[in-house]
């Protein structure tokens, strides 16, 4: 971005003696030019005058312009060149946790709340820019689909990758932040991020969520954890028909509050309920604002002073007037 600035912009107010000085010459010489008339003299004048002395004001104006000039020149004019460039800081971890059961194909969220997750979960991706992310489904039991990188388009695309039937059924939440933590243990990033969410019970797995919880506490990773699903009842799969496609009845929806409260607080994060595709949304806006990457701006300032020009020019103006006086003019000033 380029732009011009004065220096010293104060002694810009001297150029307001040059419209003074031009109104007092032509005054001036108004007032002292003689006005001689001889009789029969008229024809001979006519032949031998000179058009010269008619230019004499123009070594006045060169005067005033090459002062003009150089009181431009003392105002030091500059044009500056700003050129900016983003400086990351260190960054955000974080690893979003998410289960997969078969639950999570309820048509509460529409079409489905994995879906819908998935929609969502891209989103919140491709807005951080300057974060790394991991992606860890999990079921009856947990895997890592994505670990921890910088490129989000991977990342995108382990989210639309997930789906039900990947791993044996069921809600292991102890599995899934055990090894969403494991993903973060060595990470030296700033903040350390785990976004956990089920529409759950935890009713299978080999770790306890509290013990996998107490695991985060210990590598000081956060945990935002995330209830989806309406409350009250839902429709649910319950199996197939002979098509082979899933038959849904309306069930209870039983997530486990209590203990996704706890975990959230053990760890210093914080537990949210989704129960629409919108508060969904609304949840990971929240999450968003609550962890960001600080970013610096740094600004570069080149400056090219533009003077020397000036009082060049100045100097010529001036230097043709001396000329034109004590030569071509001399003998009608």
């Amino acid at each position: 971005m380029n732009s011009f600035e004065f220096v010293n912009p104060g002694f810009l107010y001297l150029l307001l003696i040059i419209p003074v000085l031009i109104v007092w010459y032509f005054l001036k010489n108004k007032k002292d030019t003689p006005s001689l008339t001889m009789p029969g003299m008229s024809d001979f004048m006519k032949e031998n005058a000179s058009i010269l002395p008619k230019f004499r004001p123009v070594l006045y104006l060169l005067r005033l312009a090459g002062l003009s000039l150089l009181i431009v020149a003392l105002a030091r004019p500059r044009s500056v060149d700003v050129s900016s460039k983003t400086k990351k800081q260190e960054g955000i971890d974080i690893v979003m946790a998410v289960d997969i059961s078969g639950s999570m194909l309820s048509k509460d969220l529409k079409p489905s709340r994995l879906e819908a997750l998935k929609i969502v979960a891209q989103s919140f991706v491709m807005e951080r820019p300057n974060d790394r992310f991991a992606i860890v489904a999990y079921s009856g039991e947990s895997f890592t689909m994505c670990p921890i990188t910088s490129d989000h388009k991977v990342v995108v695309n382990s989210i639309r990758d997930m789906k039900y039937g990947l791993l044996e059924d069921g809600t292991a939440i102890g599995m899934g932040l055990g090894t969403a933590v494991n993903r973060l243990k060595d990470s030296r990033a700033k903040s350390k991020i785990i976004i956990l969410l089920t529409d759950g019970v935890n009713n299978s797995g080999m770790i306890d969520p509290l013990t996998a919880s107490e695991l985060a506490v210990e590598n000081n990773i956060i945990v935002y954890t995330i209830g989806i699903g309406t409350k009250g009842m839902a429709p649910t799969p319950i199996g197939y028909d002979h098509n082979n496609n899933f038959i849904y009845r309306n069930l209870p929806v039983e997530i486990d509050e209590d203990l996704l409260k706890e975990i959230a607080d053990k760890t210093n994060g914080r537990y949210f309920r989704a129960t629409s595709n919108t508060k969904l949304k609304q949840v990971y806006k929240d999450i968003d604002k609550m962890q960001k990457t600080e970013i610096k701006e740094l600004k570069f300032y080149n400056y090219s002073e533009e003077f020397r020009p000036l009082v060049l020019l100045a100097g010529l103006l001036l230097l043709i007037e001396f000329l034109l006086r004590n030569t071509v003019f001399r003998n009608f000033l």
